[in-house]
């Protein structure tokens, strides 16, 4: 069956700005840059050509007086853009290219190739939820100030501060050489446009955990400052894409519903890392439950599509006081069209839609969608039914690698892992852990808005299963479990091990006592209440 271009539309901002495609979060940030610097808006770049690592060496040959030494040995500059500096597509291989500049500072995103560091809308989804917060606005100015610090962003010439390693000086120093021949203003040719959250908590936490976050900037190396933020925002990027999959459809069932949808939501992580062992079995179980949920996500998000067009439509008719005004329909303003009260309106725009769709398939003899008819839904219904159905196959396995790449898949910082011909199944990795450990260790108040204190690792875990819905040392009520089996049990006391050992390794746990209320998780960064560290 052939459907038309206007029956496939899927994206819907008020749900995700993804489109849904693998990406590498390296990439997310520097376009993200690009937006923080110009409030929102994406950057149009006026510059010639697809640079290359050996343009990058190049550049910095070129001024001796900004880079001392670098012209003194050209092999040398570049095997180090090449390792340090340089984000490279396919590293290591015969083919690999330049996709641009590590997001060590702000402007790196100046030097990207755009074709080949696509964020698929990922950096927008991120500025979004950020700036939709009730806090947003002012963390959104810290992430400004710590990423372009060094840099008069009006003038844009250098003013040196503490913030400033050797590589971001370095890119510091390359924007300053090349800042007559880049040309770049805020890309305003498409409408920006913010839709509400769909569910605003989601941003609160987000933007709360960039906050703790942004407490330890001047107290560990830049370099690791900005992987931890990058590990922080693909976690709550993928955090609120494996939530959507269960609220969405929730919401679509639910169109009566007054105020928010309220749910749980639970991961089972197998922290050993361990492929075959009990612990990973029930990881397994619970990744396979969430990934199970795709195609339910695609239908909602149909339904939520197709309801906009419903919606658009009403609002040209001038019927039941519909009208397109600044701000987009919600999400919840749409799944409301559900409602009886536009049953009769609903039912002829879908019959309107569906006409088509049948006669097309009546020409390809499609069995699908001779079934899906005989279901006796109402037209609109049947629609969405059939649209799901000829296309849920193409949305779940770009999906699916979106999920993947956003949860960094077998990489540093994973939430999810997957050897090769196995199932998938979610882990605790080191890296991730540790961004979890830095932001739970933190207290409200002292001379520098927070300060840190220890924390017993029964509270850590209670932490982050009510922050974030992540079990280690329990089974999640619901989400594919049922009431624990022994095997189950003796699974999870394995587990807590191996958490307990997993702190040991990175530095955060140490034996003190047998006593239980004595084994606690340790600052890395202690920071008292006065501000003194040690």
């Amino acid at each position: 069956m052939t459907l038309g271009t206007g029956d496939k539309e899927f994206r819907h901002a008020g749900v995700s700005y993804l489109d849904y495609k693998q990406v590498e979060m390296d990439r997310v940030l520097s376009a993200f840059l690009a937006r923080l610097r110009h409030d929102g808006w994406p950057a149009r770049l006026a510059r010639t050509g697809e640079l290359t690592l050996e343009d990058y060496t190049d550049f910095f040959m070129e001024s001796p007086q900004l880079f001392a030494g670098f012209d003194q040995n050209r092999e040398v500059t570049y095997r180090w853009v090449e390792t340090n500096l340089a984000d490279l597509v396919g590293r290591g291989r015969a083919t690999q290219s330049v996709a641009g500049l590590r997001p060590l500072h702000g402007l790196t995103y100046q030097f990207r190739n755009a074709r080949k560091a696509r964020p698929y809308g990922t950096d927008e989804h991120l500025y979004e939820m950020i700036a939709q917060a009730g806090a947003g606005h002012g963390v959104l100015k810290q992430l400004k100030d710590f990423f372009f610090a060094g840099i008069d962003l009006r003038t844009l010439r250098i003013t040196p501060g503490p913030d400033v390693d050797v590589e971001t000086q370095a890119l510091i120093n390359l924007s300053e050489s090349k800042r007559n021949e880049v040309a770049d203003s805020a890309d305003k040719r498409l409408p920006r446009v913010s839709h509400q959250p769909l569910h605003a908590p989601w941003s609160d936490l987000l933007v709360e955990d960039i906050r703790r976050m942004m407490f330890y900037r001047t107290l560990m190396p830049r370099s690791v400052f900005v992987e931890y933020l990058k590990v922080l925002f693909a976690f709550h990027l993928a955090l609120y894409h494996l939530r959507a999959t269960k609220l969405l459809p929730t919401m679509v069932r639910q169109p009566g519903a007054t105020g928010p949808v309220q749910q749980s939501y639970g991961f089972f992580l197998d922290v050993a890392g361990v492929p075959g062992t009990d612990s990973a079995r029930l990881a397994e179980r619970s990744a396979d439950s969430w990934y199970a949920r795709i195609p339910e996500f695609v239908r909602a998000t149909f339904t939520v599509r197709k309801l906009e067009d419903f919606a658009a439509d009403l609002a040209a008719k001038h019927k039941h006081g519909v009208k397109r005004g600044a701000t987009p329909f919600s999400v919840p303003f749409l799944i409301g069209l559900l409602g009886p009260k536009y049953r009769a309106d609903r039912v002829a725009y879908g019959n309107f839609r569906l006409s088509a769709v049948i006669a097309a398939a009546q020409s390809a003899q499609d069995e699908t969608v001779q079934r899906i008819l005989a279901l006796g839904l109402d037209e609109f219904s049947a629609f969405v039914e059939i649209v799901t159905a000829e296309r849920v196959d193409f949305h779940r396995r770009y999906l699916t690698d979106c999920l993947d790449s956003l949860l960094l898949k077998n990489r540093p910082g994973a939430m999810i892992t997957q050897p090769r011909g196995g199932r998938r199944r979610f882990v605790l990795d080191g890296r991730l852990l540790e961004v979890l450990l830095q932001i739970a260790l933190l207290r409200p108040g002292g001379a520098r808005g927070y300060h840190t204190a220890a924390l017993r690792i029964d509270e850590f875990l209670e932490a982050i299963r009510e922050r974030y819905g992540l079990y280690v040392d329990r089974i999640p009520p619901g989400d594919g479990f049922g009431v624990p089996s022994i095997t189950d049990h003796a699974a999870l006391r394995a587990n807590l091990t191996a958490f307990t050992t997993r702190l040991r390794e990175i530095g955060f746990y140490t034996d003190l006592s047998d006593a239980y209320l004595a084994q606690t998780i340790t600052p890395r960064y202690a920071v008292s209440a006065d501000g003194t560290t040690s």
